[in-house]
């Protein structure tokens, strides 16, 4: 097999663990490219691509994350992951965990860890790397990686709800909510969302947004039925898909270009949280994207009473 061959058969596997480390698809697409240049120039033959590859992509992608956040402190509003459609990466036999770990609730969660506890932690609970191979690549020994991985660890469970949601019945009320939304019955909406749920949206200062968040039931309610019908009198779509594997939508203008992308975090058997990301700079990956400002200008001719959102 030649290192051409090599590279594009552990592609999907880097891209994932980028991806994870960095929370966004432009930055990891970049990590693997670079560590393809790496591997191509390597003048010796490594005794495991996977392992050389895979070490290669996470030391890049650390250092890309450590001068990423300093750029994360002045970002414009929340921060969210940009949104990945398909994860590359797929093993059967770890379909569910792989899933979980790049929902957008868990990106945000590992958001809170160092780019080295980061790293390790994705390494060994998401792919399963042995120790000996984590402490190779992130220059540390072994226990030291235990110790990161234990202390990740620690963070991330205290960030997690209590009890998972049944994948089935997530997904019947994600149906039943986006169908609603596509059907104009925003009405029925209400007993889908949680006391307590909230909708957040990043726009990087660069869309729409009416609220740094909306909060409660009550509020989030209002929301929809003030937003959707004039949305959806002007020819928008609203197109069901799953977004980091979670229930999530794409919303398209009349013209089919991509205008922001919903998640759903279900809970209880209910809608806990609702994220949006209309950042146009996080969805080019998506499609063509649309000119948010203009759609929104002509929702609020159909109606005159919406208010003017803030960037």
């Amino acid at each position: 097999m030649t290192r051409t061959e090599e590279f594009q058969e552990l592609r999907p596997l880097l891209f994932s663990i980028a991806y994870r480390i960095l929370g966004s698809v432009s930055e990891a697409e970049d990590a693997v490219q670079e560590s393809w240049l790496r591997y191509a120039t390597s003048p010796t033959q490594p005794t495991s691509a996977r392992a050389y590859l895979s070490a290669v992509v996470t030391r890049i992608s650390i250092n890309v994350l450590r001068s990423a956040r300093v750029r994360r402190e002045a970002y414009v509003g929340p921060w969210f992951p940009e949104p990945l459609l398909t994860d590359p990466y797929q093993d059967p036999e770890q379909s569910a965990e792989l899933a979980d770990s790049v929902s957008m609730a868990a990106l945000l969660l590992l958001e809170r860890l160092s780019p080295l506890e980061r790293a390790v932690f994705v390494l060994r609970e998401v792919f399963a790397f042995g120790f000996p191979e984590i402490a190779a690549t992130v220059g540390r020994s072994e226990a030291a990686c235990r110790q990161l991985v234990v202390r990740a660890r620690r963070h991330m469970d205290a960030g997690r709800p209590r009890f998972a949601a049944d994948r089935h019945a997530r997904d019947a009320l994600a149906e039943r909510f986006f169908d609603a939304l596509r059907e104009g019955d925003i009405a029925s909406l209400q007993d889908l969302l949680a006391a307590d749920v909230s909708l957040v949206a990043d726009s990087g200062g660069k869309a729409p947004r009416w609220a740094p968040g909306v909060f409660g039931v009550e509020a989030v309610f209002r929301m929809l039925i003030t937003l959707l019908p004039p949305f959806l009198r002007i020819g928008g779509v609203v197109e069901p898909h799953p977004v980091n594997g979670q229930p999530g939508a794409i919303f398209r203008d009349r013209d089919g270009k991509v205008l922001n992308t919903w998640t759903l975090d279900i809970l209880d058997g209910q809608i806990q949280a609702i994220r949006t990301v209309s950042n146009p700079d996080k969805l080019g990956h998506v499609g063509p994207v649309a000119d948010a400002w203009a759609v929104m200008r002509e929702a609020q001719q159909t109606d005159p009473s919406l208010r003017r959102p803030r960037p």
